[in-house]
């Protein structure tokens, strides 16, 4: 007799699980139209908007730092992360035997080249938006450039294949060290919100001269 109870059993279940769900239509079909009856629903108010997700910290850092800049008279640059090794290299006065290669292991793309301007290549640094804003708007300028640079590194606590870094460029008669070293001092004082004194010291940077 299992067989013939067990059918019988799915279909008493069935048909209490369809009386139920009618049952709950109608409560709140009921529902409904009685709040319909009683108030004002205006269907053309906009609807709640949910927000999803957070800035990412170092999204919020750089967008910090733009902020800042663009306060003190900085126009904020962008350019291509795969770059031609003139723009990466050349256009810097990087040639292919300087030292400065050796300390930024590149990222080549295989069998990818710009007919003018040799291999491509994931930008070792942000300088590349350097020579594309002086060849595009010549001098005087005043620029940050914050963007990812790539290097073919092993990873550990303070170097990585991915990572992001701004550079400025102030191009003007009569420019000195010390203005380089009040921008940076107004820079960081705004950026942690207090005042922050800056102090040079000499370092050896194969790209530039005097480097410190």
């Amino acid at each position: 007799e299992k067989p013939v109870a067990g059918k019988m059993a799915n279909d008493i279940k069935r048909e209490l699980e369809e009386a139920f769900d009618g049952k709950r239509k109608e409560l709140e079909g009921a529902k409904i139209a009685k709040e319909l009856s009683q108030e004002f629903f205006d269907v053309t108010v906009p609807g709640k908007t949910r927000e999803i997700g957070h800035i990412h910290p170092v999204s919020q850092v750089q967008e910090e730092v733009e902020r800042i800049f663009s306060q003190m008279g900085f126009a904020i640059m962008d350019g291509p992360e795969v770059e031609s090794e003139y723009y990466n290299f050349e256009g810097l006065n990087i040639p292919g035997d300087h030292p400065a290669r050796d300390m930024q292991d590149t990222f080549f793309i295989q069998d990818k080249h710009d007919k003018k301007h040799g291999k491509l290549v994931l930008r070792t640094h942000t300088s590349p938006v350097q020579v594309r804003t002086m060849e595009k708007y010549g001098a005087p300028l005043r620029v940050i450039v914050p963007g990812r640079v790539f290097r073919y590194e092993a990873t550990d606590a303070s170097h990585d294949t991915t990572f992001y870094q701004v550079e400025g460029l102030l191009i003007d008669k009569h420019i000195s060290l010390a203005h380089l070293k009040g921008v940076m001092a107004e820079f960081l004082s705004r950026l942690f919100g207090k005042p922050v004194k800056v102090r040079f010291r000499p370092g050896y940077f194969p790209f530039v001269e005097p480097g410190l």
